[in-house]
């Protein structure tokens, strides 16, 4: 009895031996099934070529202008508070009869015009001896201020630069209440110039933001202190390349754009691969560029 057990369980696993090599070799062929179908898809997808720009921003360097609106809102607000404090007192402040009293007298004589005499502009009354800045107060003389034992002040300087009247697009400083943007004269896929952001292809490992400010120095050089807003993209963009020019490039172009905002120096080409460059407004951008790029980049400009 003891010996028929033992043969029944011999024999089970001795087909069940058998029957092991045909499934591990039915799994191998399985495998190796999917791994020719990935293999060719991975083959047979399109490849692409990734470019990484960067849009650099100089953000504005003045308040912006008020408008009509704000200045009548201003005017309002500035009577209001003058007819709540009056009348101020002067004798709690300065001593009466002093040079300080009769200076804050003339300059509180201007403000009281200012706020109560008219409209919203002032037309004030020229003076011989003194002058009046942009905010309504009286500027002494240098040998007043002398006097008075203060310093002169220095009038504050015009909202228009020297570059804003010559067009001279390559200052910072002009616009000054506007936002500028970096575009650059350089070569496309095809070799045509064309104005464009910095940009440049990634070397093998190297993330969007990376490739983006190696390749603004590499273009623009490195007399700038400039700082990456963040490494995400912000736009993209894919030209309608023909397709002699797909093959050479071996793919489709993308051209991913990230934001950057510029803190010191200036913009000094190489002169191979950019030949000349500006700062822009969005309004100045529209006209440089490309239709399909205008309409990629358009809404990541400011309008300010």
């Amino acid at each position: 009895m003891w010996s028929r057990n033992v043969a029944a369980v011999c024999r089970q696993r001795t087909r069940a031996c058998l029957r092991a090599p045909s499934r591990s070799l039915a799994s191998v062929a399985d495998a190796s099934t999917s791994a020719s179908s990935s293999s060719s898809a991975a083959a047979s997808a399109p490849k692409a070529v990734l470019n990484a720009a960067i849009v650099l921003n100089r953000s504005p360097i003045l308040t912006r202008s008020p408008t009509l609106f704000e200045r009548a809102y201003f005017a309002y607000q500035s009577r209001v508070r003058r007819a709540l404090f009056n009348p101020f007192p002067t004798e709690f402040y300065f001593k009466t009869g002093s040079l300080l009293e009769r200076k804050f007298a003339k300059e509180e004589r201007l403000r009281e015009r200012e706020a109560f005499g008219g409209p919203w502009t002032l037309k004030r009354r020229k003076q011989a001896t003194s002058s009046v800045d942009e905010d309504g107060i009286l500027v002494a003389s240098s040998d007043q201020a002398e006097n008075m034992g203060e310093e002169p002040v220095e009038p504050p300087a015009p909202r228009i630069h020297e570059s804003d009247r010559t067009g001279d697009v390559k200052s910072l400083d002009r616009k000054g209440e506007r936002n500028l943007y970096l575009l650059v004269r350089g070569k496309d896929h095809a070799g045509k110039q064309e104005w464009r952001f910095p940009q440049g292809g990634l070397e093998e490992g190297e993330l969007l933001h990376q490739a983006a400010l190696r390749d603004l120095q590499a273009e623009c050089g490195v007399n700038m202190d400039t700082w990456i807003v963040g490494k995400k993209p912000i736009a993209v963009y894919q030209p309608s390349l023909p397709e002699s020019t797909k093959k050479a490039l071996g793919g489709e172009a993308y051209t991913f754009f990230l934001k950057a905002h510029i803190l010191a120096g200036q913009v000094r080409p190489d002169g191979k691969n950019v030949t000349d460059f500006a700062w822009l407004t969005k309004e100045e951008i529209e006209p440089r560029v490309e239709k399909d790029y205008w309409a990629s980049v358009k809404d990541i400009l400011s309008d300010f």
